[in-house]
C-alpha cells in the first residue's frame, strides 16, 4: 500500500508508521515532519523492519500552505494512488479564547484543519479515479465536548471533525472511506512534565491499533468514528 502520514515522527503518527511497518506486505511510506533527524530515524526503523518497504520523507512545516502542496507534489510524483492518508499533524496550546495570545487560533487552524483540507484535496483525484482509499483524520475528544482551557485547540478540532463528516458524505458514493479518530489523553510530548502518571494516559499504539484494524476491513465496511478514552476517563 501507499501510506501517507503527516506529523509522522512522534506520538500517534509515529505509532501508525510503526504498526504498518510490521506488516509482511510491502508498503511505500510518505512521511513528513518538521524535524529532519527524527524523520531519518523513522525511515531507518521502517526499512530495517522489511527490505520490501520504501520510505520517502520531507521536512516541512504544515502551517505553511505552500509546504503542504510541496509534500502533495512529492507524493503525486510517484504516480501511485494513495491507499491510506493519516492527517495527524497537529498543534496544541492550552488557553482560553478570551485571553490566549493573539494569532493562536490562526496557527491552530493552519495545522489542525487547513493542512488536512489542502493535502486531502490534492491527493483525492487519483483516489477517486481508482475508487479506493481511506482517509483518517486525527481529531480529538476536544471535538466532542468543550472543556475549560481548550480555547483555540478545541475550535480547530471541532472544525476538523466537521470537515471529516462532510468528506465522509461526499466521498461515500465514490468508494473512498473516511474515518474520524477521537483520542482522549494519549502519551506524547504534550504530556511530558505534566506530572500525570503514564499509566493514567493511553499509549499512542492504542490509537494506531484501531487505525490499523479499521484499515483492514472489507470494502463494504467503514468505521466512521473511532473514540478512545483512558480507562479511568478524561483528564
Amino acid at each position: 500500500m501507499n501510506i501517507v502520514i503527516t506529523g509522522a515522527t512522534k506520538g500517534i503518527g509515529n505509532a501508525v508508521a510503526e504498526i504498518f511497518a510490521a506488516d509482511k506486505n510491502a508498503h511505500h511510506f510518505f512521511l513528513c515532519a518538521r524535524n529532519e533527524s527524527e524523520l531519518k530515524k523513522s525511515k531507518i526503523f521502517i526499512e530495517e523492519k522489511s527490505s520490501q518497504h520504501s520510505v520517502t520523507t520531507l521536512v516541512c512545516d504544515l502551517q505553511i500552505k505552500d509546504q503542504v502542496q510541496t509534500f502533495a507534489n512529492l507524493i503525486l510524483a510517484a504516480k501511485q494512488p494513495v491507499d491510506i492518508l493519516v492527517n495527524n499533524a497537529g498543534l496544541y496550546f492550552p488557553g482560553s479564547c478570551y485571553n490566549e495570545e493573539e494569532g493562536v487560533l490562526e496557527k491552530m487552524l493552519n495545522v489542525n484543519l487547513f493542512s488536512a483540507y489542502h493535502l486531502s484535496r490534492a491527493l483525492l483525484p487519483l483516489m477517486i479515479e481508482r475508487k479506493q482509499g481511506h482517509i483518517f483524520n486525527i481529531c480529538s475528544i476536544a471535538a466532542l465536548k468543550a472543556y475549560a482551557n481548550g480555547g483555540s485547540y478545541s475550535i480547530s478540532k471541532y472544525a476538523l471533525s466537521g470537515f471529516t463528516k462532510n468528506l465522509r458524505e461526499e466521498l461515500k458514493p465514490l468508494g473512498i472511506k473516511v474515518s474520524g479518530v477521537y483520542p482522549g489523553a494519549t502519551m506524547s510530548d504534550s504530556w511530558k512534565g505534566s506530572g500525570v502518571e503514564e499509566n493514567r494516559i493511553m499509549e499512542a499504539r492504542d490509537i494506531a491499533k484501531m487505525i490499523y484494524a479499521a484499515a483492514h476491513l472489507s470494502p463494504q465496511a467503514v468505521v466512521e468514528d473511532i473514540v478512545l478514552r483512558p480507562q479511568l476517563g478524561d483528564l
